[in-house]
């Protein structure tokens, strides 16, 4: 069964920068839509972006005009570009796809945003 590897996270100061990549650990069908959620501390999972196969992408108001989503269908990757993050972005990231009607989740990857 194929999983999603995610990478990309780490520790960085308020106002900086992460670049998180998602990608499936063998080849793959293209997939269809794909996404990345967060889930903080004591939190729901919420969404934070996701992107159709068409490239038409959708944002959560909390992390407009801070991030960007974006997929490389050559490699079967989608990408998160995290700008001017905030202390509020520390969260677990979970990278999230869909093929042919079944749902694939990555393990996550730890963002922490020290202020």
């Amino acid at each position: 069964q194929v999983q999603l590897v995610e990478s990309g996270g780490g520790l960085v100061q308020a106002g900086g920068s992460l670049r998180l990549s998602c990608a499936p650990s063998r080849r793959f069908f293209v997939f269809n839509a794909m996404g990345w959620y967060r889930q903080a501390p004591g939190k729901e999972r919420e969404l934070v972006a996701d992107i159709s196969s068409g490239s038409i992408t959708n944002y959560a108001d909390s992390v407009k005009g801070r991030f960007s989503i974006s997929r490389d269908n050559a490699k079967n990757t989608v990408y998160l570009q995290m700008n001017s993050l905030e202390a509020e972005d520390t969260a677990r990231y979970y990278c999230k796809a869909r093929y042919n009607g079944i749902v694939y989740w990555g393990q996550g990857t730890q963002v922490t945003v020290s202020s």
